[in-house]
């Protein structure tokens, strides 16, 4: 490193209010100079799990109307670990004390790297998959309902993963993220995902109905160009106003939807330590508060390795928690997934070299009212 980058780095560190001697953590991030809610690890959930299970990469967390939380567990051990534990179970369902209460999935018939799941009006847990082309609908005590593509075929030029992706197929995805369902309807809008940039929809049934997003570049991303997605199109929530929050992961931003499709706006996720545009991207995950109106909207930020809140409204950043890169209590290593339950608590699922889950509790900032 020449003495001109040194001093530049030095620099930007400087002017960014930052010691140069420690990357921020909970207490020195930007967190305490925004007026927005503030949050802590509990140290105590979850409790250890059972029969010597370890989990692999966690896909996803959601969390059930009795704030039972599911978490979608990986089989992919560290080397050296399958010899003295055995992977835990695809499925675990945790109780509001952090017990493991139950736990199923058949990893023959579920996609290989689980993806992101959600819940639905009725209380049926949906599942994605990257690395495979369908999705699945599962009872919340794992009774398959409904499956939407075949395993081991995706949309692509010869239906593996080896040919580019065609974004097109009415039957099946290209490694598809997460699924949002309209509580109304029932109608069923797919991230996909990873290859395939788009949203797709299905009613209820699994009919194909429409689709909409196309690859996009870091100058689409720079001009705000919706329905372009610069990478992985990571996840999908429908929010009580109706629209579909949409993660562009590499664009570093939310898009926001009608369900038609037609694009409304960007809520941009900063950028802090990096150019932006490049990297794992900072719109990596996303959470609503579960009061009516849906004040807060959760972010897991892949790049900066922390939670972001914001006001969903106006897209404006209040607060943000997390140590990055910290295999402690409270560090953010890969926020792969979020999920909330009724009293505010955040769960936070963690892939990569994160690969568990951890709850945050709310200890300052106005905090919502629930209600669902």
């Amino acid at each position: 490193m020449t003495l001109r980058v040194c001093v530049g780095k030095w620099a930007l560190i400087a002017a960014l209010g930052l010691s140069p001697l420690f990357w921020p953590s909970a207490e020195t991030s930007a967190q305490s100079a925004l007026a927005g809610p503030q949050f802590e690890v509990d140290p105590f959930w979850p409790k250890p799990l059972p029969e010597r299970w370890v989990t692999g990469e966690l896909g996803g967390v959601c969390v059930d109307e009795n704030d039972h939380v599911f978490v979608l567990s990986r089989a992919n051990l560290y080397p050296g670990i399958a010899e003295i534990a055995q992977a835990a179970p695809p499925v675990m369902e945790f109780d509001e004390a952090g017990n493991v209460v139950s736990s199923w999935g058949n990893r023959e018939v579920m996609p290989e790297a689980l993806h992101g799941c959600s819940f639905d009006a009725q209380g049926n847990i949906w599942i994605a998959g990257n690395g495979d082309g369908f999705i699945q609908k599962y009872s919340r005590t794992g009774k398959l309902l409904l499956q939407i593509g075949v395993k081991g075929k995706v949309d692509s030029e010869n239906g593996t993963l080896k040919s580019r992706f065609l974004n097109a197929s009415p039957v099946a995805f290209y490694s598809p993220t997460q699924i949002a369902v309209d509580p109304g309807n029932g109608d069923v809008f797919v991230a996909d995902g990873y290859g395939n940039k788009r949203v797709a929809v299905f009613d209820k049934t699994g009919k194909f109905l429409r689709q909409w997003g196309r690859q996009g570049t870091t100058a689409d991303a720079a001009a705000g160009v919706g329905g372009a997605f610069v990478n992985i199109v990571h996840c999908v929530v429908m929010g009580n106003d109706g629209l579909l929050y949409v993660c562009d992961r590499n664009g570093d931003r939310i898009q926001v939807f009608d369900k038609v499709g037609a694009f409304k706006r960007n809520i941009p996720t900063p950028v802090l330590f990096r150019a932006p545009y490049t990297g794992n991207g900072t719109a990596g995950s996303l959470a609503f508060s579960r009061d009516a109106s849906q004040r807060y909207m959760y972010v897991g930020d892949f790049s900066d390795k922390v939670i972001r809140v914001f006001d969903r409204v106006s897209g404006k950043e209040l607060s943000q928690f997390g140590r990055p890169g910290s295999h402690q209590l409270g560090g953010i290593a890969s926020p792969h997934g979020i999920a909330v339950d009724s009293k505010g608590n955040l769960y936070v699922a963690e892939s990569l070299d994160g690969r568990r889950i951890q709850r945050f509790k709310q200890v300052g900032g106005e905090k919502p009212t629930a209600g669902r």
